[in-house]
């Protein structure tokens, strides 16, 4: 049933990537979807018992019966499994390299999920920069022809969401270095940081720099309703005064943000570290902390006395970003 099974998604792979002009995306839905399937059937084989007595759309397109024969059961980790999940992590990767295929972000999303049910994320990182990369092709053009897209547009970054199932993906595959790809893909780009700022801080400062005409008004309305001074002088000081409330609350409120350090375990920022790259960058921290505090000791009053080659590729990478991998003073019993 596995070589079946495969023979199947190496067949609707080839369908879709000969066709001429440009596979649709509800085509190239509908081939990670079976994929999809395939993936569930194989890493957590179904009770035939509980199987349903009605078909879906996929297991049509598969030609899936639920009258067939009983799969066998097959280990999780046995080298059969093992090598089918690497197949079918190879031609889902195939279809989404096909050039005329655009990948979309449900496509995208769709690929990530395969991937975290095969357990496979080495893939991962080259299909999260094809995704920022790949030349769009042009609708009805014939032959094919692409348009060259910016990585750094904010458009091309990758979801919060899917970036941390990759990365957990990877961090229980224990596998080190797609996790660091993964972190330098997704977190680590103009796109990804773009992204935050506009969804985040563009309406704060927007209004930050509408407030000196909006403080001014309603300056000018105050100094109407006294008579101690002239209405001009009125005006300049309370205007004065609401600049100076917002200036100083903005500033607290920055300075709060930015340094707040209570989510951090094994990665902190560098000294001279400023203050916006901090906050720009918080998920970046966020997800290293998370690949340290996997790949360390459990046990906190353990922590710092990890060995390896691994463990000490991973310090200087962390070094190289501006951070500190298990700051000495803020280690427990070093204060």
């Amino acid at each position: 049933m596995v070589q079946s099974d495969l023979d199947k998604a190496a067949s609707l792979r080839d369908n879709l990537i000969t066709k001429d002009g440009i596979p649709s995306d509800s085509e190239t839905e509908a081939v990670l979807e079976a994929y999809q399937q395939i993936a569930n059937n194989l890493m957590n084989p179904p009770d035939p018992a509980a199987l349903p007595k009605d078909t879906s759309a996929t297991s049509a397109l598969l030609s899936i019966k639920t009258a067939a024969k009983p799969r066998p059961a097959v280990h999780a980790h046995s080298p059969i499994v093992d090598g089918a999940s690497r197949k079918l992590s190879d031609l889902a990767l195939s279809v989404l390299q096909h050039p005329p295929i655009f990948i979309t972000p449900k496509i995208l999303r769709r690929y990530v999920n395969l991937q975290s049910t095969l357990k496979r994320p080495e893939t991962l990182p080259t299909v999260f920069h094809l995704y920022s990369t790949k030349p769009a092709p042009v609708d009805g053009s014939s032959p094919v022809k692409y348009n060259e897209v910016n990585p750094n547009k904010s458009a091309n970054s990758i979801e919060a969401k899917m970036a941390d199932l990759a990365l957990q993906t990877a961090i229980e595959a224990k596998n080190l270095g797609t996790a660091m790809d993964i972190v330098d893909t997704t977190y680590n780009t103009k796109a990804f940081r773009r992204t935050k700022f506009i969804r985040k801080a563009l309406l704060p400062v927007t209004g930050l720099a509408l407030a000196p005409a909006a403080a001014y008004a309603v300056a000018t309305q105050l100094s109407l309703y006294q008579t101690t001074m002239d209405p001009t002088v009125a005006t300049n000081v309370a205007f004065v005064g609401i600049l100076g409330y917002i200036g100083f609350t903005t500033v607290v409120g920055v300075v709060a943000v930015t340094t707040a350090n209570d989510q951090m375990e094994r990665i902190t920022w560098a000294t001279g570290m400023p203050l916006r790259e901090r906050w720009i960058r918080e998920e970046e921290r966020a997800a290293i902390d998370k690949i340290a505090s996997a790949w360390g000791f459990r046990q906190i009053w353990r922590r710092g006395e990890e060995e390896g080659e691994e463990w000490e590729a991973l310090r200087e990478w962390v070094a190289r970003r501006g951070m500190i991998l298990d700051r000495t003073e803020l280690m427990e019993g070093m204060e």
